[in-house]
């Protein structure tokens, strides 16, 4: 088991001068953005974590229903002894839950947050001692280079919880080829799919009424301050969480709830009253796009489960040979 990273490969501290660059670019754009995988922290991650405990926010809940009804047919069509990589692991509970079914051979977790993931990967080896376990501090969201002690052999990508939302649908293309380049022959993959569905239920699970999904959002800019040296003043600030039914889109963004200038090492920005920082998007599909999306990057053989009510679906798609 290797649950350690050497510091070099530690995302929790200042960032490297390719993501300040990153951050600094999208903070200076003509609508001011951020990638979504800053809202990953230590903090952030366990804010995320409360959230899918909430009411409003049902694809964690409505995806543990689909497992469970269906866990053992995922498993036939997946078979024992895969090397399952679990991509955005965050507590590894989701992979967790299905090593009874899957007994995988090897278990690969990759997060950006380290600390948190090396903290639940520890726990994890206590209660699995027999499944090779190692927990990998890596930002797959542009690139993916496993390390060598990866098996080639029957990878399994697990990317859970519509996590692919976060990508536009140009963007998660390329990505889902990224993963088939990975997979070999064969491997496949295993991935969650938030599907659309009414505005209001949509509205309701990005901006909850206790205000976690508010903290969640808002803790980015501690982060940001952390990351490149910037002077965020969260109280400066609200959370706004929205269905943009004409882009397909829950779009989450911070707005600044006076005038107000930032400055970070290499740059500053004045800020309006009432302007944006657009922090993430999540895209909801149809069952039929998204199955084509993954024929486009080079999956087949696509099996869908769902929830009774349609809000979402878990997909198994094994690499196409060739």
């Amino acid at each position: 088991m290797s649950n350690a990273l050497p510091e070099a490969s530690h995302p929790e501290h200042s960032a490297d001068a390719a993501a300040r660059a990153e951050i600094s670019a999208g903070l200076l754009g003509p609508q001011a953005v951020t990638s979504p995988k800053y809202l990953y922290d230590v903090l952030g991650s366990k804010l995320f974590e409360a959230i899918t405990a909430l009411s409003e926010y049902y694809p964690t809940r409505t995806e543990a229903g689909i497992f469970a009804a269906h866990g053992a047919d995922m498993a036939r069509a997946v078979g024992a002894g895969s090397t399952l990589i679990d991509l955005g692991a965050g507590n590894c509970a989701k992979a967790a839950s299905l090593f009874p079914l899957l007994h995988p051979a090897q278990y690969v977790a990759l997060d950006i947050s380290y600390d948190f993931l090396s903290e639940a990967l520890g726990r994890l080896q206590q209660r699995f001692p027999h499944i090779e376990m190692s927990g990998h501090g890596l930002d797959f969201s542009s690139r993916l280079e496993l390390p060598g002690t990866v098996r080639a052999e029957r990878r399994l990508f697990f990317y859970p919880g519509s996590s692919i939302g976060n990508f536009a649908p140009q963007q998660a293309r390329a990505f889902l080829r990224r993963l088939r380049a990975n997979a070999g022959d064969d491997g496949a993959l295993l991935i969650g799919v938030d599907l659309l569905k009414d505005g209001a239920t949509l509205d309701a699970a990005y901006d909850d009424a206790l205000g976690v999904t508010a903290a969640f959002n808002l803790n980015l800019l501690r982060h940001l301050n952390r990351l490149i040296g910037a002077d965020f003043e969260v109280r400066q600030w609200r959370h706004r969480g929205f269905f943009n039914a004409a882009e397909g889109r829950v779009e989450m963004h911070l707005e600044a709830r006076e005038d107000l200038s930032v400055h970070w090492r290499g740059g500053q920005r004045a800020f309006a009253r009432g302007q944006h920082i657009h922090t993430e998007d999540s895209y909801k599909y149809t069952r039929a796009g998204f199955v084509g999306l993954l024929e486009q990057a080079g999956f087949g053989a696509v099996q869908v489960w769902t929830d009774p009510a349609q809000w979402f679906a878990v997909i198994h798609a094994r690499a196409i040979r060739g």
